[in-house]
Parts: C-alpha cells; sequence; structure tokens
C-alpha cells in the first residue's frame, strides 16, 4: 500500500503565494496519477488538481495553481499564487490507477494541511 503525506500549508493574505509538498512512500508507482483536493467548511470535497496521463485543474484555480510531480523523490507540488480567500480550505493529496477528478476513483489519501487566505 501506499501512504501519503501533505505539508505545507499555512497562513497568508490574499494576494501570496503557498507551496503544499506531498511524500508518497510504500507501494508506489509512477503510473498512478497524482492530484490535490480540498474541502472547504460547510463545502463538500472538491477536486483542485491533478497529474496522471495529462495535467488538469479545477475552473476556479486555472492560471494561479501548478501541478507538478518528481517520480526520483516520490514528491508531488501544487504551486499556488495569487491567493484568495475562497481557496481557505483543507487540502488533500491523492493518487489512483486511474485517477480523475471523481472522488471515488481515489485509492489514498493523506491527511489534511490547512491554509487559510486572510483578505
Amino acid at each position: 500500500q501506499v501512504q501519503l503525506v501533505a505539508s505545507g500549508g499555512g497562513l497568508v493574505q490574499a494576494g501570496d503565494s503557498l507551496k503544499l509538498s506531498c511524500a508518497a512512500s510504500g507501494r508506489t508507482d509512477s503510473n498512478w496519477g497524482m492530484g490535490w483536493f480540498r474541502q472547504a467548511p460547510g463545502k463538500e470535497r472538491e477536486f483542485v488538481a491533478l497529474s496522471w496521463r495529462y495535467v488538469a485543474y479545477a475552473d476556479s484555480v486555472k492560471g494561479r495553481f501548478t501541478i507538478s510531480r518528481d517520480n526520483v523523490k516520490n514528491m508531488v507540488y501544487l504551486q499556488m499564487y495569487d491567493l484568495k480567500p475562497e481557496d481557505t480550505a483543507v487540502y488533500y493529496c491523492a493518487t489512483g490507477p486511474s485517477l480523475s477528478t471523481r472522488l471515488s476513483s481515489v485509492v489514498a489519501w493523506s491527511g489534511g494541511t490547512q491554509v487559510t487566505v486572510t483578505s
């Protein structure tokens, strides 16, 4: 089994930048997709970004967030620019052999890392 640990969250002001990291260990597979989801207060968990055979982003973060991965280090990152208060949420790293924007495609989740953006 694969284990994921997310880190890098924090408290920032609107317009600031932040980079999240996710470390994978155990039975890692570079052919599996890696992605990020988030859950805001009172909201359902939602898709943010995906890196598998292609790269995809939620419309709400396109142009501001960039996902990247390092298969040698078994790491995936989410670089966030121009953060907005509506980006405030708990962010989760995820993986799966056929990872998509659907929650049901996730095989393993990380613990959450809190991102809080003040105005």
